[in-house]
């Protein structure tokens, strides 16, 4: 049996205000080609398929649209919720949809219920773990000391673990979680966790296969427990972090070849650095013109309508950062602290060190100090 493994779709997320609609709908037509010419059985999609708990109309179309294409390859689908969707939504009409061999396992008590998919070695089931927040979960199970996520997901994984074994069947797991617990330098670590609690890698140790999702960069935990990552590069912190999805072997005895699918980058995310004048006529920059473009000046003094400027070359510029060399480097004392003592004056002569890299002029100074005679004037009325 061949799997697809990907993950953190994030349907409808923006990209610094603009919409990723389009970029992302272009992605996954190239995984689904990649579904066709793989003649892949069955493709995995571990949570957060939507952004938001209240998905757009449109983004209900890019969903259905991608379900059905999929499908038309030949693959049925095995998705479930990440913390981004809503259970409730997502898994609207899942009995329906079952039907048509798209299964959406969204129901919090039903994780250790398997689709059962068989190949010419037999049966594999495959359990989908919803994003289960503890402080909404506990309740279903008093009985138990489910405070964390790892908690909840070890308690999760008994369950999802008996029933395998009963089943005497291949298994794989599906869920939505931050896993620690590998070797040092065997993952591609993520810039955050995402206010999701850690778990052990250990608990999925002895599924055939466990495809994780929320890590937007593809990881290799243990050569069974594995995230794809993201489709779509949704940060300047993703940029270097490859794009694709893992295409899953599984042999009569379990996990047999796993290897990496790239996918297309519609657009490009690129980094620049330097004086404005110099970005605004540098050669070297011209393949960057049409990136997503953050840009780092390092001039003294942050030059008017920079933004403007840049976007006037680089209409991709979505970010903008004042870094001149000189800046003093912040202090960790509390600013109270700082200005404790000082004057008003002092208080924006050293802001405007910290903001341009030098202080007030004396022409500034006089305009300060007119303005807050006319703040103490309209004070005493």
């Amino acid at each position: 049996m061949k799997l697809l493994h990907t993950s953190d779709w994030h349907i409808g997320r923006t990209f610094h205000g603009h919409s990723t609609v389009a970029a992302l709908s272009q992605v996954l037509d190239a995984l689904v080609a990649t579904v066709r010419e793989e003649a892949v059985d069955v493709v995995l999609v571990s949570g957060d398929v939507f952004d938001s708990a209240v998905p757009a109309g449109e983004h209900y179309a890019l969903l259905t649209r991608t379900l059905e294409a999929i499908r038309g390859a030949g693959a049925e689908v095995v998705l479930t919720s990440g913390n981004h969707d809503s259970p409730a939504r997502l898994g609207f009409q899942a009995g329906l949809l079952r039907t048509s061999g798209v299964h959406v396992l969204t129901d919090p008590e039903a994780y250790a219920e398997p689709v059962v998919l068989r190949d010419e070695h037999g049966e594999v089931g495959v359990y989908g773990i919803p994003y289960l927040e503890p402080a909404l979960y506990r309740h279903r199970h008093p009985e138990e000391a489910l405070r964390r996520h790892e908690d909840v997901l070890a308690f999760a994984m008994r369950r999802i673990r008996a029933s395998a074994e009963a089943a005497g069947r291949r298994w794989v797991v599906l869920s939505h979680c931050f896993a620690v617990g590998a070797p040092a330098g065997t993952v591609e670590r993520d810039i955050t966790a995402g206010g999701i609690d850690y778990v052990s890698v250990d608990h999925f140790a002895d599924a055939d296969y466990a495809a994780l999702g929320h890590i937007h960069g593809r990881a290799e935990l243990l050569p069974n427990v594995r995230y794809s990552g993201a489709p779509l590069h949704y940060s300047f912190g993703e940029a270097a972090k490859l794009r694709g999805s893992w295409l899953v072997e599984l042999g009569a005895e379990g996990l047999g070849e796993v290897r990496w699918s790239a996918l297309p980058v519609p657009r490009r995310l690129s980094v620049i650095e330097g004086r404005l004048d110099e970005l605004l006529v540098d050669p070297s920059l011209a393949g960057k013109e049409l990136d997503w473009v953050s840009a780092v000046l390092t001039d003294e003094v942050r030059p008017l309508d920079a933004m403007a400027r840049l976007q006037s070359r680089f209409p991709g510029c979505v970010t903008l950062e004042h870094r001149p060399p000189s800046a003093p480097a912040a202090e960790p004392t509390a600013y109270a602290e700082r200005i404790r003592g000082r004057s008003d004056v002092e208080i924006v002569d050293d802001f405007l060190a910290h903001v341009r890299g030098r202080g007030a002029s004396d022409a500034e100074r006089e305009t300060v100090l007119d303005a807050l005679a006319a703040v103490d004037a309209e004070a005493l009325r």
